[in-house]
């Protein structure tokens, strides 16, 4: 059996309200699925309160890192629990997540466009879809100039606001601009499972979109976004398997905030 390699990178606790499970169960999880790791990357808080229903508040942060912490001692020897964070972005909030993500040792940080949060809807939606999915992959390729992630998550996300007024080939224009732009970074982008799980059932992002980030050279990080330990891992070896597909011959992983690269096929090797 080959040795563990891969990490669990895009994981929940219960204090964003919608997940459900202690890190000590998704870390069993992730060692039953033959994971090396798993990284948190819960929902940081915004300022002002912003959707704080679906988020930690920031005076739960100590909470979060105290969490992680116990799990990553229970442990050690088996499966390598690290702590990471996943921050929203909309122009203006730079201040505030330089600030927050300077608070601890962070292994990997995922940045995110939800465009479906009540806040962001109210300052970007104009009435109009396809404008909405422009404003999306601006704000994807701004994310990443920041400097502040590690990886862009779910990075077609915006497709499930609006199922039948996806049209790839028509926002493909502004799809390649934004990704020339990230390209230019070297920030990484996600291959997220759970988007099998959503209005538009399919990965996110989508096999179309993924050959245009191999294209130009952009790595990827699969991570399953569980929200619950039993879908630690989910979807791993369909992911990968779509990587190699679209032309990838290695999938990416962060510790302390450093990319690492592991063959695809040694990768699917070391599932269980």
């Amino acid at each position: 059996m080959t040795a563990p390699l891969l990490y669990e990178s895009h994981c929940h606790t219960p204090l964003c309200g919608h997940a459900y499970g202690e890190p000590e169960d998704y870390a069993a999880e992730a060692e039953k699925r033959g994971f090396k790791g798993i990284i948190f990357t819960c929902h940081a808080p915004l300022p002002d309160g912003l959707s704080a229903s679906v988020r930690m508040a920031p005076e739960q942060w100590d909470t979060y890192v105290a969490m992680v912490a116990r799990a990553r001692r229970q442990f050690a020897g088996r499966v390598d629990v690290r702590l990471g964070l996943e921050s929203d972005f909309y122009p203006g909030v730079e201040p505030w997540l330089k600030q927050l993500h300077a608070c601890a040792p962070l292994n990997h940080v995922l940045g995110s466009v939800h465009m479906q949060m009540s806040f962001y809807k109210e300052r970007f939606f104009k009435g109009n879809q396809f404008a909405y999915q422009r404003v999306y992959f601006e704000h994807l390729a701004q994310s990443a100039e920041t400097g502040l992630f590690d990886t862009l998550a779910h990075p077609d996300l915006v497709k499930n606001e609006s199922p039948a007024g996806w049209d790839f080939e028509q926002i493909k224009p502004y799809i390649v601009r934004a990704l020339d732009r990230i390209a230019a970074t070297g920030v990484a982008m996600e291959l997220n499972t759970s988007g099998l799980n959503k209005a538009l059932p399919e990965m996110n992002p989508s096999f179309a979109q993924l050959v245009l980030m191999r294209e130009r050279g952009i790595p990827v990080v699969v991570g399953a976004d569980a929200h619950m330990p039993q879908r630690v891992g989910d979807g791993y070896e369909a992911a990968l398997n779509l990587l190699l597909e679209a032309g990838y011959k290695k999938v990416s992983y962060f510790l302390e905030r450093k990319r690492h690269e592991v063959p695809i096929v040694k990768a699917l090797a070391s599932l269980r």
